[in-house]
């Protein structure tokens, strides 16, 4: 079973319909009974890195999440959900992560050429950088679909893939069993759901 961590944040509910069209069980949930007994962790998130961690850290789960990865469950943070497992955040300040990645999170504006519209959204091929189970059911330059004015920047020993917008932007994250995917799998279609299908067949300490 698949624990989505429900802590305000997020799509919470396409996320769990994904799971389904791949034959996955997830459960939407912000008990930490329930995160402990889950086979598998997906975070998630949409909108400010502050308020979110704000949000994840007042539930208490924070620390439940960050329990279970180094315990080696499989962790997949999805966007917002991929950026609060950095170290830091500079989104209106700056914010602590979960530190579960190495690196912290920049806005784009100072990586991509002036002109370029923020936020990056639209779809782009993955360039991968090095093998990941998260990627075993798709292939290099396989497009998913991104919303984001924020990036990983400083994790290049972590970076699994990257996209090119203007620079080549982190667009996936590997630390041992933590994942992490800037993109949204669940709204880029098949190839978005073969991602997530690799996830659901990751064993504990992958």
């Amino acid at each position: 079973m698949i624990a989505i961590v429900d802590y305000g944040v997020g799509n919470l509910f396409s996320l769990k319909s994904s799971f389904a069209a791949v034959g996955a069980e997830a459960i939407v949930t912000g008990d930490a009974a329930v995160l402990r007994a889950a086979d598998k962790i997906l975070l998630p998130g949409v909108g400010a890195f502050g308020d979110a961690a704000d949000k994840l850290r007042a539930t208490g789960l924070d620390k439940v999440v960050v329990e279970q990865a180094k315990a080696g469950k499989p962790l997949l943070g999805i966007c917002l959900g991929m950026q609060l497992l950095f170290e830091k955040g500079y989104e209106y300040g700056e914010h602590e992560g979960l530190g579960l990645v190495p690196g912290s999170v920049k806005p784009i504006a100072d990586v991509i050429p002036a002109g370029l519209k923020i936020p990056h959204i639209g779809w782009n091929g993955l360039i991968f950088k090095r093998e990941s189970p998260l990627f075993r059911n798709i292939k290099n330059g396989d497009c998913v679909y991104f919303v984001h004015s924020f990036f990983a920047a400083d994790c290049g020993e972590s970076v699994i893939a990257t996209a090119e917008y203007g620079a080549e932007l982190t667009a996936a994250v590997q630390n041992g069993n933590v994942f992490g995917c800037q993109f949204h799998p669940e709204k880029s279609g098949e190839v978005g759901l073969n991602i997530l299908r690799a996830f659901c067949e990751m064993e504990v300490g992958v």
